[in-house]
Parts: C-alpha cells; sequence; structure tokens
C-alpha cells in the first residue's frame, strides 16, 4: 500500500473518529424515572392544561392529547445543521425534538411523566435516510419544564 493510499484512508477516517463521543455513565430505569417524573395536589384537568400551555410556551406543537388516557405527545420545530455536511457529500442532519407527557392520579396526587427524545435524521442519498434518537437526560431541561408546568397549575388554581 502506497503512502498516498494511507493518507487518503487516514483523511476518511479520521473526521469519523472525531465524531465518536465519549459515553456518558448510564442511568438506571429508576435514577430516570425519577427525573422525568413529578407529583401534584391538584386536579388531572388542571395538571394535563398547564402541561399542554407548557409544551406550547416551549415552542413545541402538541400532535396529540387525551385527557382519558392522560397521554400528550408534541413535537418542536425542526432544524437544519448543514456545516460540514456538504464537505462529506450528504444532505443536511436535520434535528428535531419529540415530547410526551402522561398524567395519571394516583391516590391524591396527580402525577406527570415527561419524556424528550432529540431526533437526528440525515439523507445520505438515493433515496435512503438514517436516523438517530438520543433520549435527554440532561436534569436541568427537566428541571424547566417541571418549574414552568408548577407555574401554570398556580396561575390556573388561583384564576
Amino acid at each position: 500500500m502506497s503512502l498516498k493510499h494511507i493518507l487518503w484512508i487516514c483523511l476518511l477516517i479520521l473526521p469519523l473518529a472525531a465524531c465518536v463521543a465519549p459515553s456518558k455513565p448510564s442511568l438506571t430505569p429508576l435514577e430516570i424515572q425519577a427525573l422525568q417524573t413529578r407529583e401534584y395536589e391538584e386536579s388531572v384537568d388542571t395538571v394535563f392544561a398547564s402541561t399542554i400551555s407548557v409544551f406550547q410556551d416551549l415552542g413545541f406543537i402538541v400532535k396529540s392529547a387525551d385527557k382519558l388516557s392522560g397521554f400528550i405527545t408534541a413535537e418542536g420545530t425542526a432544524k437544519s445543521e448543514t456545516a460540514a455536511s456538504w464537505f462529506f457529500l450528504v444532505l443536511p442532519n436535520v434535528k428535531q425534538t419529540h415530547a410526551t407527557a402522561f398524567i395519571e392520579r394516583i391516590g391524591k396526587l396527580t402525577k406527570v411523566r415527561l419524556n424528550f427524545v432529540v431526533t437526528s435524521e440525515r439523507s445520505i442519498g438515493w433515496g435512503m435516510t438514517e436516523r438517530n434518537d438520543t433520549p435527554v437526560l440532561d436534569s436541568e431541561v427537566y428541571q424547566n419544564a417541571f418549574e414552568r408546568i408548577e407555574n401554570a397549575i398556580f396561575i390556573r388554581s388561583n384564576s
């Protein structure tokens, strides 16, 4: 193998190696549930309406909401990332955050579980796409959403 071939292989592999992120310590299912769940001393109606309102405030489009099942689905706006994609001759990477909420009454409390997932999708040519779903496990994201839900509940409860 010539030096020219080795250089070409290095130029192709190096950008791919840079894309590999170090692995984060994984959370247990119980830790994830604790991160994504809060309980309120309000009715399901109040908590459900507050959650929908907060999703809208955060820029999500509510795709479905069923108070009977307590399930809400929403998606954020899609954002295209084009910086290096044309260099590698692939179409832009499109990222979008999807959100769900499950609201249920347990005893005297109303429990809310939120779930955020970032979907990254790109066309790799000839009609093929590549998709990667990454759960959001950042405590600040969930804390921000729950603080907003608490504020919305407070406003609805004191109106």
